[in-house]
């Protein structure tokens, strides 16, 4: 694998230069403020200042990603947003569904055969593109907010917001090249944006479900 291969996939990049795509690396500031926020917000509370940790981490592998374009910072990128993902599937079966700390961490390694299968049968959506790995995502979090629909109706509601959030928030990025004879810039940032808003809700209503509970004497 050639760690220094450029990349180029984004509608604001030109070339393979560094700092070729600054409103795509910019836009990333989005992500370690919401991450700051959240870890202000989160207090005493474990599992929502390692979220704000991790999406502080989202902020900076995308940043390192759209400024230099190649392999290296792309595995960053990726590996952040995975941990993320992964973490927050492990808090969410422990503290939302009340799962045991071993069933938890079974529907973890779960997620990995559910996202080849829903990937694989999605990318026959040709218009999807590379953003096809991210509605398994999207599928899941849906999916949470049903079982909890009656249960937990406040948390299945924020759920299902932060699910919703995300959809727009993947039109952006699918749409990025299409539009890009029109829009010079792309819509990449877009994605950066809304990604932000919608992870630090994620992390805002497991703060929010985690104080009920606290509360209730849960």
């Amino acid at each position: 694998m050639d760690l220094f291969k450029p990349i180029d996939i984004y509608c604001e990049r030109l070339d393979i230069s560094i700092w070729a795509e600054p409103i795509n690396a910019v836009t990333n500031v989005a992500f370690i403020i919401a991450a700051i926020i959240m870890w202000l917000r989160c207090k005493n509370l474990v599992e929502g200042k390692i979220l704000a940790f991790l999406l502080f981490s989202i902020g900076c592998g995308s940043f390192l990603f759209h400024t230099f374009g190649q392999t290296w910072s792309a595995i960053l990128d990726v590996t952040a947003i995975l941990i993320f993902i992964v973490t927050y599937i492990f808090i969410a079966n422990l503290r939302f569904l009340a799962w045991s700390k071993m069933l938890s961490i079974l529907g973890v390694i779960l997620f990995f055969p559910y996202q080849f299968l829903v990937v694989s049968v999605l990318s026959n959506i040709t218009f999807l593109g590379s953003s096809v790995h991210y509605y398994p995502v999207v599928i899941l979090i849906f999916i949470y907010s049903g079982l909890l629909r009656k249960s937990e109706p406040t948390l299945s509601r924020g759920l299902f917001i932060g699910a919703a959030v995300l959809c727009i928030s993947i039109v952006f990025r699918t749409i990025d090249e299409p539009i890009c004879s029109i829009l010079s810039v792309g819509t990449h940032f877009i994605w950066h944006i809304l990604n932000a808003l919608m992870l630090s809700w994620m992390i805002e209503i497991l703060r929010r479900h985690m104080l009920a509970g606290y509360s209730l004497g849960r």
